[in-house]
């Protein structure tokens, strides 16, 4: 049996946005992030992270380095009651002929096939147009962009929502 799912980028929409995060010490959960999700649970859906972390092939920070901030984050869910299903991410630069770096849709696919996902009644939640093209491209169903800063083209983005924060996506998720 297929599941449903959320899938979060995680700078701009679970974190406020920072430059290459890889300490704990400047992960800073955006407001109303873990009361978002537990309502998602709620609702019946499973929360899968897909993230791009170029800092990692720039040598900015190491795999090591993502692997420790990536686990105290899971820790700050179950915490909070959120399970989360798998955190995926691409190591890769922006140069890269990967297929997991987004827009390309190669970590929501692993997801897909890893954990039997129903992607056309799945949600991406994401503060680039690279977030929405990736769901897009592997087949979710809708689609929404959070406002976290980024030059974001609201009449030309493919998202089927814009927000300010993933507080909101609350009321648009049913």
């Amino acid at each position: 049996m297929s599941i449903k799912t959320i899938f979060l980028d995680r700078d701009g929409v679970i974190n406020q946005e920072i430059n290459y995060l890889h300490q704990i010490s400047d992960f800073k959960f955006v407001s109303g992030t873990f009361d978002a999700c537990r309502d998602f649970q709620k609702k019946g859906y499973h929360i899968v992270i897909v993230t791009n972390q170029s800092g990692i092939e720039r040598g900015i920070y190491t795999e090591n380095d993502y692997q420790i901030l990536t686990q105290w984050m899971l820790e700050q869910f179950i915490r909070n009651k959120i399970k989360i299903l798998d955190v995926l991410h691409c190591p890769h630069g922006p140069e890269s002929k990967c297929e997991c770096r987004k827009p390309k849709p190669g970590l929501l696919i692993k997801a897909k096939n890893l954990h039997n996902i129903d992607m056309h009644n799945s949600w991406m939640i994401g503060d680039k147009e690279s977030d929405i093209q990736a769901a897009k491209n592997s087949d979710v169903g809708k689609t929404i962009l959070v406002r976290s800063g980024h030059s974001i083209n609201e009449l030309k983005t493919d998202a089927k929502y814009i927000v300010d924060s993933i507080k909101q996506s609350k009321g648009l998720i049913n």
